[in-house]
């Protein structure tokens, strides 16, 4: 019996992208599994309840149902064994999801098809003090208000390289190129480049622009004053004190995500990508829209 893991996101109500999920496997030798705290909370029937380790450790493969972050999620919860990860966005501008909510069914049909493949993603593996974390889009160092700002001596493969100073040092993977690191003023890199970005935002002193690195490189960050947050994939993770040291290297294969033959999702990450140099929120966008696109878009809101 295939066993399928459901990712949920925390707070949202998920429960009918669920029973849509859940419909399809039910002729099918399938089970579903999620986490015990999301089954309780959204009263899931026919979803076994299992502890996140057992989610990891003995599933095929994982539908994340959220957004960006749930996806990260998912990807990081089986960075040590990856198994495919199907992205669906219920959220609002997701850009790794390989489908929308209302193309959940069309999505269940094509794997049901086998017209579906998997690409590969590397992650960042995040070192300090006794932790280890993967991150799949970015590790960030963020100044924290009343903390000074992020000052550290940069070295990579153990030589020093540079000194920096700013509000946040943004380390980021190519597929997290989109994210923070853009906003910040860094290049956008094909998912497809193995490496290392660093990327200053606000530079006060030291190194003013993106610097890339090549995936066999560990880069460390010595903290010479100031003591910043510590992020992953958007996750606070802690703080570093003066003297305290951030590794930084590479992983290739960490991560496996679903593609679906025909879909558009390329193509929509690229629009997405460009609506965010528009001075617009999303709702005021569709006052640009067709009026018959969006009044079948008010109707759909999860209609991408």
């Amino acid at each position: 019996m295939a066993r399928i893991g459901l990712v949920l996101h925390p707070t949202r109500d998920s429960s009918a992208a669920v029973r849509q999920v859940s419909a399809w496997t039910g002729g099918a030798d399938v089970e579903l599994l999620a986490d015990r705290a999301d089954v309780a909370r959204l009263g899931l029937a026919g979803v076994t309840p299992v502890t996140p380790e057992e989610l990891a450790g003995t599933t095929d493969g994982l539908i994340a149902l959220g957004g960006d972050g749930t996806i990260l999620g998912a990807m990081r919860l089986v960075s040590d064994r990856p198994v495919p990860v199907l992205g669906v966005n219920l959220g609002h501008l997701g850009f790794l999801a390989e489908v929308e909510g209302g193309e959940l069914g069309e999505a269940l049909a094509a794997m049901a098809e086998g017209r579906v493949r998997t690409e590969s993603r590397g992650c960042l593996v995040v070192r300090r003090r006794d932790r280890e974390d993967p991150a799949f889009n970015d590790a960030v160092l963020a100044r924290v208000p009343g903390e000074g700002m992020v000052t550290a001596d940069l070295s990579v493969g153990g030589q020093r390289y540079a000194h920096v100073r700013c509000d946040a040092v943004i380390i980021a993977t190519a597929m997290g190129s989109t994210a923070y690191n853009y906003a910040a003023g860094g290049p956008v890199v094909s998912p497809e480049v193995e490496g290392i970005l660093l990327t200053p935002a606000a530079p006060a002193q030291g190194i003013s622009r993106t610097v890339l690195l090549g995936a066999r490189e560990t880069l460390s960050l010595t903290i010479s004053s100031g003591r910043p947050a510590v992020e992953v994939d958007g996750v606070l993770r802690g703080q570093l004190d003066p003297g305290d040291e951030l590794t930084v290297s590479y992983r290739p294969g960490a991560g496996q995500l679903v593609r679906i033959q025909g879909s558009r999702s390329a193509a929509r990450s690229r629009a997405k990508l460009s609506l965010l140099d528009l001075p617009f929120l999303p709702g005021e966008l569709l006052e640009f829209l067709p009026p018959d696109v969006r009044e079948r878009m008010k109707e759909d809101p999860q209609d991408g």
